[in-house]
């Protein structure tokens, strides 16, 4: 796991590369790789590319990058890893290439030059890299098909610039920092900003599953390689084909799988180990599938110990049931405070989700782990959220009110009676939202509705973000018209939730920490596999069947307890945290009926200097 950075002055006219700004970017992101450095610029000086290295494969000089072929035609900037880079060395190997590292980077260079940009449909793991081919002339820059590493780029008209950290880019030049409408909208609406939009007109996020080429005539549009639709479409196909009572063994064989894979590694690998059903059948997966000792942590805060929230009694009988090396950490409200600030000062693009990863990764650093397994994926692959039961509700619910035809009526009528009669802020919009799958889930997981950003938001700042957000939605959203209210709900759920919160700062808080954080459940050859089993219902309610993949299953307690989630005690920051009180200034956000998760979010926004600026004065 990496920091990579580069730089392709394409247009004659543009200026060549300064070596001064690519290393000033790659510094930037020392956490992100602290086990070394690597700089290289094409001869003529219109390309470069750099690199932060943390070892995790090939943990040998040999392994360095950027790294190029013997012949120096093509060179690569890589961050992630390549779970199947065995397999494909060994195909490689038997059509006569040989091998000067056992790095995966090496892989996809000989990959690519077999198969061009094609290659990208034949690599399984999570990564962004940036491949330079100096026979086209051209950049290519790609990433994984869940979105789970970041590429972030921005282009001037002449010169194309590319990070894995926006906080990394705004260190060179040529980065318009204008304010980006869309951004600051998008993480109002959902709590994070969503793809490709970030808080700047001038950066972007290479969407999941893409590719993006450039040569001496610009950057063309990004080409999608793969999507969660059409591999649920696929996935739904193939199920059709597991007999009948197998579906637990094939789940078993599917999981396994994947955690051997994502065991791959030349250190040790722990695991996150909360009292939920995800992270309690990985760790027993991976315990199975290899004979080293793994090493699981658990986080809890002192504000929680004696409560249905703290997971460390819980956790902790399920590490001796699955005989692991156990450590439950508990943070007390001092450390939390103390942390805070260093946290504000590394979020990359504000979140409302990212501060548990923060604690948990800081814990991991703490006990010496370089890489850790994460449960983050089941509820999405597994329907494990109340949303997939909530949303057809909505829809049905919404598809046969009375007030469609008069949404603002109705709006009116809830703020009139909704406190009073208990219902919840975002219901308000249920006739106007709730009758496409897009708009029941905004009702059933969104933070704001859009309305309700008029007192937060200028008016034309609301407009433009909306509209530009209304076009995004167009060209990248995932074509789920044809899949049932299960597959509708699994892609909404991976695409505005995972991938544009938990994924994200599952990267950005652990790279913080040089700690790879990898995620079984979040693979795309599991997905094809499962999806459609469980989007037909054969694999029962939510994540049940989890547990019956393990040879040794779970407590019956466990198997009982109630899910809880893993909760952070935000309300006391709110409140007394310094700095933390800027929702105090804005009438709506002192109501009562205001949640906290709302004060958050503008709190975090506010926080940022291009989002602050796009707030109403």
């Amino acid at each position: 796991m990496c920091g990579i950075n580069g730089i392709f002055a394409y247009r004659p006219s543009a200026a060549a590369v300064d070596r001064d700004e690519l290393l000033r970017v790659r510094e930037t992101m020392t956490a992100r790789g602290p086990d070394g450095a690597g700089v290289w610029i094409a001869d003529n000086g219109r390309v470069g590319l750099a690199h932060r290295r943390l070892a995790i494969i090939d943990l040998s000089p040999a392994g360095a990058q950027p790294m190029q072929t013997a012949d120096g035609l093509t060179v690569v900037s890589f961050n992630g890893e390549i779970y199947n880079y065995p397999e494909l060395r060994s195909e490689l190997e038997r059509d006569g290439v040989r091998f000067d590292s056992h790095s995966d980077t090496e892989v996809l260079l000989h990959l690519y030059r077999r198969q061009g940009p094609a290659m990208v449909g034949r690599l399984r793991g999570m990564f962004a890299f940036a491949l330079w081919d100096a026979q086209a002339r051209s950049l290519l820059l790609a990433r994984d098909p869940h979105g789970i590493k970041p590429l972030y780029y921005a282009d001037d008209g002449g010169t194309l610039r590319f990070a894995s950290q926006v906080s990394a880019l705004l260190a060179g030049d040529g980065i318009d920092k204008r304010p980006e409408p869309a951004g600051a909208v998008g993480m109002l609406l959902w709590g994070s900003v969503p793809e490709p939009f970030t808080l700047y007109r001038g950066v972007r996020l290479l969407p999941a599953g893409s590719t993006l080429l450039v040569t001496e005539t610009g950057a063309a549009a990004p080409v999608r390689y793969w999507t969660l639709s059409a591999a649920m479409e696929r996935s739904l196909e193939a199920a059709a084909s597991i007999p009948l009572g197998s579906e637990t063994a094939f789940m078993r064989e599917q999981l396994l799988d994947s955690v051997r894979a994502h065991l791959l590694a030349d250190v040790p690998v722990g695991a996150f180990l909360s009292a939920g059903l995800d992270s309690s059948t990985l760790v027993g997966l991976a315990r199975e599938a290899s004979s080293a000792r793994l090493r699981t942590l658990t986080l809890t805060f002192d504000d929680l110990q004696g409560t249905q929230h703290d997971e460390c009694p819980a956790a902790s009988l399920i590490a001796r049931h699955l005989d692991v090396d156990h450590t439950c950490i508990v943070l007390s409200a001092g450390e939390q405070e103390e942390e805070l600030d260093r946290f504000f000062t590394a979020m990359d693009q504000p979140t409302i989700d990212g501060i548990n990863t923060w604690f948990v990764s800081r814990a991991a650093q703490q006990a010496g782990l370089k890489v850790a397994l994460s449960g983050l994926g089941g509820d999405e692959l597994l329907g494990g959220y109340a949303s997939f039961t909530e949303v057809p509700r909505l829809r049905a619910s919404a598809q046969g009110s009375p007030w469609r035809h008069a949404p603002k009526l109705y709006r009116s009528m809830h703020r009139l009676l909704g406190a009073r009669l208990g219902w919840s802020a975002n219901a308000a919009g249920i006739p106007e939202f709730g009758t496409t799958p897009e708009g029941a889930y905004q009702l059933s997981k969104g933070v704001f509705m859009p309305w309700e950003l008029e007192g937060i938001l200028g008016t034309d700042i609301l407009r433009e973000g909306l509209r530009a957000l209304a076009e995004h939605d167009a060209a990248y959203a995932e074509a789920h018209t044809s899949l049932n209210d299960f597959g509708q709900v699994a892609c909404l759920e991976s695409v505005r939730y995972m991938r544009n919160q938990l994924l994200r700062d599952t990267d950005w808080v652990s790279m913080s920490h040089s700690l790879e954080i990898r995620v079984p459940l979040v693979d795309h050859v599991l997905s094809e596999t499962l999806l459609g089993l469980a989007a037909s219902g054969r694999l029962g309610p939510g994540k049940s069947a989890l547990p019956r993949t393990l040879s040794c299953g779970l407590p019956t307690e466990i198997l009982n307890r109630p899910k809880s989630g893993f909760v952070v005690p935000t309300w006391r920051w709110l409140r007394h945290h310094p700095g933390l009180d800027a929702w105090k200034s804005v009438p709506a956000l002192r109501q009562a009926r205001m949640s906290d998760s709302r004060r958050w979010a503008f709190t975090l926004l506010s926080r940022h200097p291009s989002g602050k600026a796009l707030l109403r004065n």
